[in-house]
């Protein structure tokens, strides 16, 4: 027979809060305090009811708690697609650092103007990690007034966020390639109304003002489709190096040249993120190194702050650097 839910395997009874407080010699309220605001409570009676609570075998329930602070215990880290792998590291991230304030990531697929949904989401979790590379402001500002929110890798005034930038490595990588003697150079841009592209177009165009011909391609999406079908362009530019807005259209962009007999990166050099060109052994090729495991870790700090009241002003930004390698000789 299945134990009871007030039951262990071995058929005794689950220790409660009240068990907890009577071998502690407390009230209820104080072991609960003790147990979720220690700073709270004097260091002696914390130290009985910890012992009480090991002796027993209590363990506080997660959910108990979040609802004791008027919280699910839940955040939201919301993409407006699943292909563009840009997120993993940083769903990888937020999710480790979440856990550490005991709280579980859920990850939901909703562009910022996605509102009824979002309404809906919000009453279910304590607060957004929102990636909104498109959409217009007024959106976005929408988004956080249903939940506190930190924006990730893109700025809206009022709005706390944290992103990488991207933008500066994209310039150095083409005053880089115009350096070394690359006439002709295209920036294969991302989505259209991507916050982020038009940065990072901004950017290029500096670099490459006076020094080299750049060709603006696109915008696309970014999938590797993208960069499979942007060939012809790139090969009608007549651009003997790429600068794709993300690795994965670099990658399909290197694999419809090698199918056309086009040597990369010997006819056509392309740029991409440098653990992928280092394990396609092209190590000589400029490559920029986001770090998107620390871009949702740090994101979901702020988060956390927001949601204890434990500081972190609303609107600040932050920004974090992004590595370049620039190869010489």
């Amino acid at each position: 027979m299945k134990p009871t839910d007030d039951e262990r395997p071995d058929g005794r009874p689950v220790p409660t809060l009240d068990d907890v407080a009577r071998r502690a010699g407390v009230s209820k309220s104080t072991a609960s305090r003790a147990l979720s605001r220690p700073d709270l409570v004097a260091p002696a009676t914390i130290a009985r009811v910890h012992d009480a609570a090991v002796g027993l075998g209590f363990e506080p329930s997660r959910v108990a708690r979040a609802l004791a602070h008027g919280r699910t215990g839940l955040i939201a880290l919301v993409v407006p697609t699943l292909e563009n792998t840009f997120f993993t590291p940083i769903i990888n991230g937020a999710q480790a650092r979440a856990a550490e304030a005991g709280s579980q990531l859920t990850v939901a697929v909703h562009e910022p103007d996605d509102h009824p949904a979002l309404a809906r989401l919000a009453r279910q979790v304590d607060g957004f990690l929102l990636t909104a590379p498109r959409g217009d402001d007024d959106s976005v500002r929408a988004v956080a007034r249903l939940a506190p929110t930190v924006l990730i890798d893109r700025e809206v005034e009022g709005i706390t966020s944290v992103s990488a930038d991207v933008a500066r490595a994209f310039g150095e990588v083409v005053g880089h390639l115009a350096g070394a003697g690359h006439r002709r150079i295209a920036y294969l841009g991302g989505p259209h109304g991507s916050w982020q592209s038009l940065r990072r177009s901004e950017a290029v165009h500096r670099a490459a003002l006076g020094r080299a011909e750049l060709s603006m391609l696109g915008p696309v999406p970014a999938t590797f489709t993208a960069g499979v079908e942007s060939v012809g362009a790139v090969l009608d530019s007549g651009a003997s190096a790429v600068v794709p807005y993300a690795t994965s259209v670099a990658l399909g962009l290197m694999a419809a040249l090698a199918r056309r007999g086009v040597d990369v990166p010997g006819q056509v050099l392309v740029s991409a993120e440098r653990s992928v060109l280092d394990a396609l052994g092209m190590t000589r090729v400029p490559a920029i190194d986001v770090d998107g495991e620390l871009l949702g870790r740090v994101a979901a700090e702020r988060l956390v702050e927001r949601i204890e009241r434990r500081g972190g002003t609303a609107g600040a930004s932050s920004w974090l650097p992004v590595g370049v390698r620039l190869p010489t000789g």
